[in-house]
């Protein structure tokens, strides 16, 4: 006898054929999607959970709609779940605490991916993000002449102008504006610059990044320094690009890649040696070039071999190994964890060790130091109300250990956080790790007048 069909499974039948799944290339690892056995143990790590209470914001929620995806149950355009894709700050604190080494963040990326490979975009939209991204990231020679225009703009006195008439606020740029530290020294141009100590027993390159390279140029250099005084020969190599991490949250892949494929060439024509890297969230990413390029025949091995050289600032010299610095500080300080060092690179205890070295620096440890500061990217550009939340969050934590100053290390964080204290008030300065450690030997009258050399190749543009 046939099985006759209700009318409701013939709706259930038509419905799932019209799915759309995951498809073409940079699909979600379906093995990766197994691995999750909605234990729940990500949820009080996250984030957005934490701030909604919703299970579709949290980790355990994100994977079950990328499953059913992925099976064909849910509709990838389906806008609950660009919603949540979206919505995701991808600090990968759910990876830290999961115990089935789920690998959250490439899921959420490649879920991101598929959504622009099939979503259709307004105009507006392609053109903002074309102008919004490509613009500073694709060369670093734009950011730099980006850099120089704000450089220009902020000692002109145009800033506080248009502060004080309210310009900058009825244009919705008054929080961008504020986030932006001052831009106090030239850029570090790759190639320009290195840093030679007499007695070195290593040498190290320094990933110099685009954000880092120009509007935070002073803490690039002040690694270089820590690094002399550490026994490292370091150098910038030529040609670096930036690292692609904004193109790979942002989904797209083949952006990143291109960059990817600079950096490799660049760093190879270097040599061997530690490539150090200023950013948790640049660090990161490098260390992920081999999945990035795992389908790349020509670069996929030599994509391994460059993460396996890629190191943070604070993991190579935050060891028992580390120089001791002979200047006091006298200060007390809290410290910031950067998603991307304490979560994604599993970096927690070494920056605790560099600061525990500088003589009369009191660290005072604040309440959830590795919850997100709301900064992820560019995050708290266009989800402002929950990076605002979250950033509101950490400032009241900051204040609480009565610190003057609070140390991170990630130019994200540090513009979110100085964005933070200052909204609610509170007077605390933020700084690098690597000033901190760099001031605690002497600065930069210390590396020229001592025992090691810092040398420009040539003359700076």
């Amino acid at each position: 006898m046939a099985i006759q069909t209700s009318p409701f499974d013939q709706l259930v039948k038509e419905a799932s054929r019209n799915m759309r799944g995951f498809s073409g290339k940079d699909t979600p690892d379906d093995t990766l999607l197994q691995d999750c056995v909605h234990c729940g143990m990500c949820l009080p790590t996250c984030p957005t959970y934490r701030l909604t209470g919703n299970e579709a914001s949290s980790p355990r929620g994100r994977l079950w709609m990328m499953k059913a995806v992925a099976d064909g149950r849910m509709d990838l355009l389906d806008p609950a779940f660009d919603e949540q894709m979206y919505q995701c700050l991808n600090c990968r604190a759910c990876e830290a605490v999961c115990p089935s080494g789920v690998q959250y963040g490439p899921l959420v990326e490649a879920s991101r991916a598929q959504l622009e490979q099939h979503r259709p975009r307004p105009r507006w939209q392609r053109v903002a993000r074309s102008v919004g991204m490509r613009l500073p990231f694709d060369d670093i020679r734009r950011m730099r002449a980006l850099t120089g225009g704000l450089r220009l703009y902020q000692r002109s006195g145009l800033s506080a102008v248009l502060q004080r008439t309210g310009v900058l606020k009825r244009l919705g740029l008054e929080t961008l504006e504020a986030m932006v530290p001052p831009v106090r020294e030239r850029p570090l141009v790759s190639g320009r610059e290195s840093w030679q100590p007499e007695d070195a027993t290593a040498t190290a390159h320094l990933f110099n990044g685009c954000v880092m390279s120009t509007v935070f140029s002073g803490v690039n250099r002040a690694a270089g320094r820590v690094l002399a005084h550490n026994g490292y020969a370091t150098d910038v190599p030529a040609t670096q690009q930036c690292c692609g991490a904004l193109y790979v949250h942002a989904g797209m892949m083949d952006e990143a890649r291109r960059l990817a494929r600079i950096n490799i060439d660049a760093f190879e024509r270097d040599g061997n040696g530690a490539i150090v890297v200023t950013a948790a969230g640049c660090g990161a990413a490098l260390k992920e070039y081999d999945h990035l390029l795992a389908d790349d025949a020509d670069y996929r091995d030599r994509a391994s071999s460059f993460a396996e050289r890629v190191v943070d600032l604070t993991e190579l010299v935050g060891t028992d190994r580390l120089v001791q610095p002979t200047v006091s500080a006298s200060q007390q300080v809290t410290y910031q964890e950067p998603c991307h060092l304490a979560h994604a690179q599993r970096i927690t205890q070494q920056p605790r060790t560099m600061l525990g070295s500088v003589p009369g620096l009191e660290l005072t440890e604040m309440r959830e130091s590795s919850l997100c500061c709301g900064s992820a990217g560019i995050y708290n550009i266009i989800r402002r109300e929950m990076a605002d939340d979250l950033g509101d969050r950490k400032a009241q934590h900051i204040k609480d250990t009565g610190a003057g100053v609070v140390v991170t290390a990630n130019p994200g964080c540090a513009m979110q956080l100085r964005t933070s204290l200052n909204r609610n008030n509170i007077n605390a300065e933020v700084r690098h790790i690597a000033e901190i450690l760099d001031d605690a030997y002497g600065g930069e009258r210390a590396a020229r007048d001592g025992t090691w050399a810092f040398q420009r190749a040539t003359p700076p543009t």
